[in-house]
């Protein structure tokens, strides 16, 4: 699918940091909020937005405020003697069985819907628009963090990892298919840039196995800067416009409280009313041009 209609929706991942998107996206359908003709997630972003477009307000909150914070999900036992630190076979299966994913509902939307993931064997990134069928395996790709998900998730041929490894926010590809107007979610205060990591050597061993992925787990922090200042400076006939959180936001990936969890949630649905206001205005000066 080469081309998308202008309007394009790209939502941010971050783990535990997607409470923050989770609640915007819950206001948007309690508002019946949804003009835009194209869907963007990556890892969490990815998981929000199918309950957005299943319509299934709550959803996520359940999984982040309850099933996330459970202690089948983080297993440093298991990681420490080689496995997973984070168990996604277990949240997957879980959470399909006790709260679903409506199918009927994502179906019948014809809108492209795009799931950022990784490649494993050659880092390219790709985004896939899976039948609602294929949906949960591929967000479950888009959120198997390397090195604490280890050997990622098979797609067909091939096997995938976490999408924000090589294309954390999609807003390139997203305009590069005709997406001139866009917002997006982001799970970090507008002044963040993204460091490089302490240690760069530790990726070699970590990755022995997966060599593709070491020079991108490397250099994360110069994409997803040089990403920033393309949103900041967009293309001209380009409109963007993020949504985030407060400055004061500050919350970890992972092993957060219920408590953080259920706060950062309602800063999000607050702060979709604003979102939807400034989305108009965004259109409103497109028109005027």
């Amino acid at each position: 699918m080469e081309t998308v209609g202008k309007s394009a929706l790209i939502v941010e991942g971050g783990a535990s940091r997607g409470i923050w998107s989770c609640g915007i996206l819950d206001y948007f359908l309690h508002q019946d909020f949804c003009p835009f003709d194209s869907f963007w997630g990556v890892s969490a972003g990815a998981s929000n937005l199918a309950a957005f477009l299943a319509k299934m307000p709550g959803r996520n909150l359940k999984v982040y405020a309850d099933y996330s914070c459970r202690r089948e999900f983080l297993t440093p036992g298991k990681f420490l003697l080689g496995g997973d630190l984070m168990d996604l076979d277990w949240m997957w299966q879980e959470t399909l069985r006790d709260l679903g994913i409506d199918k009927q509902t994502l179906g019948a939307d014809k809108r492209p819907f795009f799931l950022g993931v990784t490649r494993r064997d050659t880092g390219e990134a790709q985004y896939l628009t899976p039948s609602p069928d294929e949906l949960a395996q591929t967000m479950k790709a888009s959120s198997a963090v390397p090195i604490i998900y280890r050997q990622g998730v098979q797609l067909g041929k091939f096997r995938y990892v976490d999408g924000g490894v090589s294309d954390a926010i999609p807003v390139a590809e997203a305009i590069r298919r005709g997406a001139t107007r866009i917002m997006i979610l982001r799970s970090r205060p507008a002044s963040y840039r993204k460091s490089p990591p302490l240690i760069p050597a530790l990726m070699k061993p970590l990755l022995r196995d997966a060599p593709a992925l070491i020079p991108l787990m490397q250099t994360r922090h110069v994409r997803y800067n040089r990403t920033l200042d393309l949103i900041a400076n967009p293309a001209h006939g380009v409109q963007i416009m993020q949504v985030c959180p407060a400055e004061g936001f500050s919350m970890k990936r992972l092993g957060v409280k219920r408590a953080d969890i259920e706060y950062a949630y309602k800063l999000g649905y607050q702060a979709g009313e604003q979102a939807i206001a400034n989305w108009q205005i965004l259109l409103a000066a497109g028109t005027e041009r």
